[in-house]
C-alpha cells in the first residue's frame, strides 16, 4: 500500500513513514499544503493522513480541494487542536477521520484499518503460510500458535517476504522496503537479518519457510522437502 503523509514537522512526517514501513506501508512526505494537494492529485494513494495546520493552505483546504477534484482517498486529519467545532469543520470538510495529537501508533495503526475496511480497500491484515501466521496491524506474528518475538526491523522484514510468499526477493529490492537504502548502500545488513530472522522463525522448526535463492535473494514458501 502507498500513504500520502502531509505534515509540515519532518521529524513527525519522519517518525510516522517510519513506523508505517514496519506494518508494511510505503508512503511519501509533502511538507506543505499545496504540494500535498498536487501529489494527492496526482497519485493513487489509498489513504491521506494529513495535518490541519500547514503552511500555504491548511488540512480544512486541502480536503475541501481535493474532494472538490473527486478524489475519495480516506483521509485521516491530525491536529493539536481538540474543539469539538475543529473537529466538526474537519468532518465537514471531506475527512474521514480526526485524531488529535499525541496520539499512540496503535490508535493510528486501528483507525487506518477500520477507515480502510469501510472502502473495502484494505490488503489482508493477517497473511497465514503453512504453520506461520503475520497480523500486520496488531504486529504480532506467530508460528504453530507460539508468539514469535521479532525486533521492529525483523518484523517488518517478515511482513514483506510474507505478503510476496513464493515470490523471490532481490537483496536490493529488500533493503530499499525495508531499510530506504539504494544500490549503493552495503547490502550485508540483508544476509545479517535474515539469518536472525531465520533463527526464530524457523529455527525451532523441523520445516523450513525462509530459503536461500542462489546468486538472487530470498523467498518465502511452503515447500514440499
Amino acid at each position: 500500500m502507498n500513504f500520502l503523509i502531509i505534515e509540515d514537522s519532518e521529524k513527525t512526517a519522519e517518525q510516522l513513514r517510519k513506523g508505517l514501513a514496519e506494518v508494511s506501508i510505503n508512503a511519501d512526505i509533502a511538507g506543505d499544503g499545496l504540494k500535498g494537494l498536487t501529489m494527492a492529485k496526482e497519485k493513487g494513494y489509498e489513504l491521506i493522513i494529513l495535518d490541519l495546520m500547514l503552511p500555504g493552505i491548511d488540512g480544512f483546504e486541502v480536503v475541501k480541494r481535493l474532494r472538490q477534484a473527486g478524489k475519495s482517498t480516506p483521509v485521516i486529519m491530525l491536529t493539536a487542536r481538540d474543539e469539538v467545532h475543529d473537529r466538526i469543520c474537519g468532518l465537514q470538510s471531506g475527512a474521514d477521520d480526526y485524531l488529535v495529537k499525541p496520539f499512540s501508533f496503535g490508535e493510528l495503526c486501528a483507525r487506518i484499518q477500520a477507515l480502510l475496511r469501510r472502502g473495502q480497500v484494505l490488503q489482508q491484515d493477517e497473511v497465514q503460510v503453512a504453520d506461520l501466521t503475520v497480523n500486520f496491524f496488531a504486529r504480532k506474528a506467530t508460528r504453530s500458535g507460539k508468539h514469535l518475538e521479532l525486533t521492529p526491523k525483523e518484523f517488518a522484514l517478515l511482513s514483506m517476504l510474507i505478503r510476496r510468499a513464493g515470490e523471490v526477493q532481490s537483496r536490493l529490492r529488500i533493503a530499499e522496503a525495508v531499510w530506504n537504502l539504494g544500490f549503493d548502500a552495503n547490502l550485508k545488513i540483508v544476509d545479517v537479518k535474515l539469518a536472525g530472522l531465520r533463527a526464530k522463525v524457523d529455527g525451532p522448526f523441523d520445516k523450513k519457510l525462509i530459503h536461500t535463492v542462489r546468486g538472487v535473494g530470498y523467498v518465502l514458501e511452503d515447500r514440499d522437502e
